[in-house]
Order: structure tokens, then C-alpha cells, then sequence
């Protein structure tokens, strides 16, 4: 029976407030700083991800949890807007939404988040008809949910059982211990770390980027690992594959990471071979930081096809349907 979905993305959705650019530390005291921008978007590793992956042609639902407040209604309705199903999104009336407010400086940011309704999400929340009907299922932001994550191996085992393939992106641990992966890596066909996250998920005495992929892909999955304006690689447990970084004029990079999982995916799911994908995420991660916040400038299948093309790589699609 074809499957209703391309993609199930479960995990994390919360409003953005991006402040930036700051040309100093943040001053407290009272002080009163102010910034060129300010942008208020969907966020989440997870809806990021969704979003992008749906510009990108996929039929796409999304699983969580968000409050029954304006800003849950406005994740839901923001989701909705853009195609995505949100059946599996749980209005939660005794939790708020969660919030992250972005500080910018140069290439880098600050994150604050206030976690809401992120500690409660769990494995129930994800209906098991959206695994069923998915031939794909993501998930986002690890460390963030740690109900959800000690359930994860289960739903991600769910999923493969259905026929459906799997990818993960930890994102940032808070706690800085990066522990208690091992159950779900098991599980897990695609990991999406960026950098930061591979070496410390590949744990001390790793010396590089490179070795840490040849490290976590011994554990299991496809090893896929993003860096920044440097391109992107992956390890599949044999061999190393590399893309460079496509040169753009940087707006904003917040979301570029999840814009580049939604590529990856996208491309593997429409049968193209590992490092067809790679270049083809390392585009749709770099058009994404052409506007402010995550969702803004993401980039349709055609537009990505067309930027391999300028720099001599051209994509064509295989005839493997994305809708």
C-alpha cells in the first residue's frame, strides 16, 4: 500500500524571536542595546526541518506537543499554512509553548529557551498511524526532550517495522554530557549533527571532524555531518564523501542546519545515492540564510537543482515520485 506521507518529523516546534546583529557582549545593568533586525518565525530544529523539507515537494506531517495558547495555535496554524499536516500535534492545556529568543553576533548566536511544553513531549504523542503511513521519520532536538527521548528507540523501531527509514538530529546537549545514544542510534538510519555536535558526540580523544564520522557511523547509521561555509560531509562506516560550501550572501544562518537535513532527506527519499544528497543538502542549508529566520528562504527543489547546475553538479530526478 503506498504510503499517505513522505516524511513524519517528530519533535520540537516553538516561535523565534531573532535579534541581531549584536556588535558587542550582551550588557546587563538595565542596559538597553539595540540591533538592526528583529523577526518574529516559526522555529524548532524539528518544524524548521518540516517546513523545509515541504517547500521541497515532500508531503510532510509533523508529531509533538505545543500549549493551547496563541503560540501553539500560531505554530499550528503556521504549519498548516505551509502543508503540513498537524493531526499529530497535541495542544497541551496545562503546559506553555516553548519560546527561544535568538541573539546574533557575526557567524555566531546565542540561544535562550524556555522549554514549555518540550520536557512533557513523549513516545505516545506520535500516532501510530503517522508511522504507519510514512515512508520516512525525523526527528529533531534530543537533549531538549528527554521524555521523548528515552522512548525514541521504540518509535523509531515502529517506523522501520512499517518499511519506513529514519533520521535524527540531536542538536545542542544544554547539559554538556551527551550521553545515552547508543539504544536509538540503533535505530537510527541517518544522523544529522552539525561540527560541534559530532566531535562531542563522538566523545574525547576524537582529534577531527572526519574521524568523529568515521566514529559514529561504526555505531550504525550514515554518518551525515554539516560545516558551516567549510560544505558538509558523510561516512557511511567505509568510505569518506566530501561537498563544498556553495558561496552565498549570509542574511542569517538560524535554520540553515535543519534546511540542510530537509535536502538530505528530500534527495534520499527521491533515490539519489549519498553524495548527490550531500551536495544537494549543502545548497539547501546555504539558500536558506538568505533572509532572516529559519523558514523565510528555504528553497524549492527547482531552485537547488538549479544552483548544482551553476557550479557544474547537476541533479536530475530520478522518476521516483516526492508527491
Amino acid at each position: 500500500m503506498p504510503h499517505q506521507y513522505d516524511l513524519l518529523v517528530v519533535g520540537d516546534a516553538n516561535p523565534d524571536v531573532i535579534l541581531g546583529p549584536l556588535d558587542g557582549p550582551l550588557a546587563f545593568g538595565q542596559r538597553e542595546q539595540l540591533v538592526e533586525s528583529g523577526s518574529f518565525t516559526i522555529g524548532g530544529s524539528a518544524a524548521i526541518m518540516a517546513c523545509g523539507a515541504a517547500r521541497l515537494g515532500l508531503r510532510v506531517a509533523f508529531a509533538g506537543r505545543v500549549g493551547d495558547d496563541e503560540a501553539g495555535r500560531y505554530l499550528r496554524d503556521t504549519l498548516a499554512a505551509r502543508g503540513i499536516a498537524t493531526g499529530g500535534l497535541h495542544m497541551d492545556p496545562g503546559r506553555p509553548t516553548p519560546l527561544t529568543v535568538v541573539l546574533t553576533r557575526g557567524d555566531d548566536r546565542a540561544v535562550l529557551t524556555s522549554p514549555g511544553t518540550l520536557t512533557a513531549v513523549r513516545g505516545a504523542d506520535v500516532p501510530g498511524e503517522l508511522l504507519a503511513a510514512s515512508r520516512h521519520v525525523h526527528t529533531a532536538s534530543y537533549f531538549l526532550q528527554p521524555r521523548l527521548a528515552a522512548d525514541l528507540p521504540a518509535v523509531l523501531r515502529t517506523a522501520r517495522a512499517h518499511g519506513a527509514t529514519t533520521s535524527l538530529d540531536t542538536q545542542d546537549d544544554p547539559s554538556d554530557r551527551w550521553q545515552g545514544l547508543d539504544a536509538v542510534l540503533a535505530e537510527t538510519d541517518i544522523l544529522l549533527p552539525n561540527a560541534r555536535e559530532a566531535l562531542r558526540l563522538a566523545g574525547p580523544g576524537v582529534p577531527g571532524v572526519r574521524e568523529a564520522a568515521e566514529h559514529l557511523a561504526a555505531r550504525g547509521p550514515l554518518t551525515v555531518v554539516k560545516n558551516g561555509a567549510d560544505g558538509a560531509l558523510c561516512h557511511d562506516g567505509l568510505a569518506l564523501l566530501t561537498a563544498p560550501g556553495l558561496p552565498v550572501e549570509v542574511v542569517d544562518t538560524v535554520g540553515a542546519g535543519d534546511s540542510f537535513d530537509a535536502g538530505f532527506v528530500a534527495a534520499t527519499l527521491d533515490g539519489r545515492p549519498p553524495y548527490e544528497a550531500l551536495r544537494f543538502a549543502v545548497v539547501c542549508g546555504a539558500l536558506s540564510t538568505r533572509a532572516a529566520g529559519g523558514t523565510t528562504a528555504q528553497a524549492t527543489w527547482d531552485e537547488a537543482v538549479t544552483h548544482l547546475t551553476r557550479t557544474g553538479h547537476p541533479l536530475t530526478r530520478t522518476g521516483a515520485p516526492l508527491v
